[in-house]
């Protein structure tokens, strides 16, 4: 390793290192403010690049999100940004990636626990920590994940989920129908049980008038003040969701005001705050109990579940769930009636087989 000073008064820092295919390749860094801040980053440069644990965590984090920042959608990324940024890389940034403990992971947790956190925020942070550790451990060749002995902090549904009944929503529809774009946006969202950003991403070509369906193929996202259409949350989201006919109908009659739109023009030109907004209102008009706009999803859950007895795997795919493993974690709750009724329906078919046994038995001489 060469460090020189240039003409300009800085440092400059080659030399050597070894890429993926085992070849030296030569590198040449300018303009370093002090002679040991080149050969910091010197060091850092060549430990990511030979799988060098010895790395400190925040040099570690650059190689991850350097691989991970295209594999991940746009918005997601940015929340892990915030969150490393802010939360972790201040304890964690300086200690090297192969000497953090279960003990250093609880100090921390002890940390963030004492700030007062909401224990569904708590357990997003720390998350966003394990899944760095686990991609060390996958391919850097980290023996174990700390995270793991240390064990998590925080739940992941700290609240009891809320949701409206039919007759509730039916209720708070009544007080926003002053306002077509909210009521139709509601609507849709209540009788499908699609994401915020599904809906807000609808186009007018979503729409199968004939077949009765919306086409969810995308998701809508605000982000730095520009409008971003992605891709759908999982691959399971993009599906097509059969309508009601009084739905469907509702949809076609929306679709018919919107004069001058063209096929692939959004249906909603309007956001996620938007409706908040408009979500408070109509439950200040209307007086039923106050849920979050992303409730509407497990409200239409709720009533395919305990008023149309609909199984695990339906749900699912209506909801656009990755994994039927998802509907049963979030919806359990929801399902002990339906073991009942099971349970009923096999005590009938003893019933039925009892009756016709007798009925047997009283034919013989």
């Amino acid at each position: 390793m060469t460090v020189t000073k240039n003409s300009k008064g800085l440092w400059d820092v080659q030399f050597y290192y070894k890429d993926y295919q085992g070849k030296n390749i030569k590198k040449h860094k300018r303009n370093f403010k002090t002679k040991k801040e080149a050969v910091e980053w010197a060091e850092r440069f060549i430990a990511q690049q030979s799988h060098n644990l010895n790395m400190d965590f925040e040099s570690f984090w650059q190689l991850y999100r350097e691989d991970m920042s295209g594999r991940l959608r746009e918005n997601t990324f940015r929340t892990k940004d915030y969150i490393v940024e802010l939360k972790i890389l201040p304890y964690f940034g300086k200690k090297k990636i192969a000497d953090i403990t279960a003990a250093d992971i609880r100090r921390w947790q002890n940390s963030l626990i004492r700030q007062g956190y909401a224990p569904t925020y708590l357990k997003t942070i720390h998350n966003q920590l394990s899944a760095i550790f686990n991609y060390a451990v996958r391919y850097y060749d980290l023996p174990k994940n700390p995270c793991i002995q240390a064990g998590s902090m925080g739940r992941r549904n700290a609240q009891e989920m809320q949701f409206w009944t039919q007759e509730e929503f039916e209720t708070f529809i009544e007080a926003v129908k002053d306002k077509p774009i909210s009521y139709y946006a509601f609507m849709i969202m209540y009788w499908t049980g699609i994401r915020v950003g599904e809906l807000l991403a609808l186009t007018i070509s979503d729409f199968d008038a004939e077949e009765k369906t919306l086409s969810i193929t995308k998701s809508y996202q605000r982000i730095n003040g520009k409008d971003v259409i992605t891709e759908p949350k999982t691959s399971k989201s993009n599906r097509v969701i059969t309508l009601p006919n009084f739905l469907a109908a509702e949809i076609e009659e929306y679709i018919s005001k919107l004069y001058g739109m063209m096929p692939n023009d959004r249906m909603f030109v309007i956001t996620k705050s938007y409706l908040e907004k408009e979500m408070i209102r109509g439950v200040r008009i209307s007086g039923v109990k106050k849920i979050r706009l992303h409730d509407l999803r497990h409200s239409h859950a709720s009533l395919l579940i305990s008023k149309l007895g609909a199984q695990p795997n339906l749900v699912a795919d209506r909801l656009g769930h990755e994994k039927i493993q998802t509907t049963l974690s979030v919806y359990s709750h929801l399902y002990p009636n339906q073991a009942r009724n099971l349970a009923d329906k096999l005590d009938e078919l003893v019933d039925k087989s009892d009756e016709e046994e007798i009925d047997e038995n009283a034919k013989q001489p």
